[in-house]
């Protein structure tokens, strides 16, 4: 009940603007476009981190700080760095020196780097489902976007009305485009996306128009 109380509250009175698990008081404007890249890299030695690169520069997302490094020359993949931090990438195979210390072999982890990107673009929540494969994403407290049908069909909707039932565990988005209507009722129960093998904690219903769509999805704090 608790965890459910939660999510209705940063449904509810999210900041606008992306947040991470990191301390970024070192930082300025993080970057929120869309034509950024995000990763999030697991290296040999047990560290993790998230790069999001705009082109000339990256930003390192790494435990207790955020650093930006601008890019520099290099012989070979993608450097970026700011004389005392650097990370060159090349594809999903990264390394990154940091506080004297180097860290090799990191790889992109795809899975995770697809939600660290949305939480990074601003979406305060994020579902997906299969059969056929959609993802929905909300943002700005009320905006909604869906993208059905394997990536084929995208839906817009602002200002949507919300309901909160915290007895029942439950909050419910209303919104209409003009062309389509849209209803996302999310429960606070356990759901499980069995073609990934991954748990999450909300239980997610869209209706579009006349079609439903089943799905899990969890917050993005």
């Amino acid at each position: 009940m608790h965890r459910f109380l939660y999510l209705t509250l940063l449904l509810l009175t999210a900041c606008d603007g992306a947040s991470t698990d990191q301390d970024s008081s070192q930082s300025t404007t993080q970057p929120r476009t869309h034509d950024a890249l995000t990763y999030v890299y697991h290296c040999d030695s047990g560290y993790t981190f998230t790069a999001r690169v705009t082109g000339d520069d990256s930003w390192l997302f790494l435990p207790g700080m955020t650093v930006r490094t601008p890019r520099v020359t290099s012989a070979s993949g993608v450097r970026y760095s700011d004389g005392s931090t650097t990370f060159w990438s090349k594809g999903d195979k990264a390394s990154l020196e940091h506080d004297g210390n180097s860290y090799r072999n990191c790889r992109n982890d795809m899975r995770a780097a697809i939600w660290e990107h949305a939480k990074l673009n601003g979406a305060d929540f994020r579902a997906v489902g299969n059969e056929p494969g959609w993802h929905m994403e909300i943002s700005n407290k009320h905006d909604i976007v869906l993208v059905s049908d394997y990536g084929q069909s995208r839906y817009q909707f602002e200002n949507a009305t919300i309901t909160a039932s915290p007895g029942d565990r439950r909050t419910s988005y209303l919104a209409d485009n003009g062309t389509n209507r849209i209803e996302v009722i999310l429960l606070g129960q356990r759901c499980q996306d069995t073609m990934a093998d991954e748990d999450y904690e909300t239980t997610v219903t869209v209706i579009l128009d006349e079609r439903e769509l089943n799905g899990c999805g969890r917050p993005l704090h």
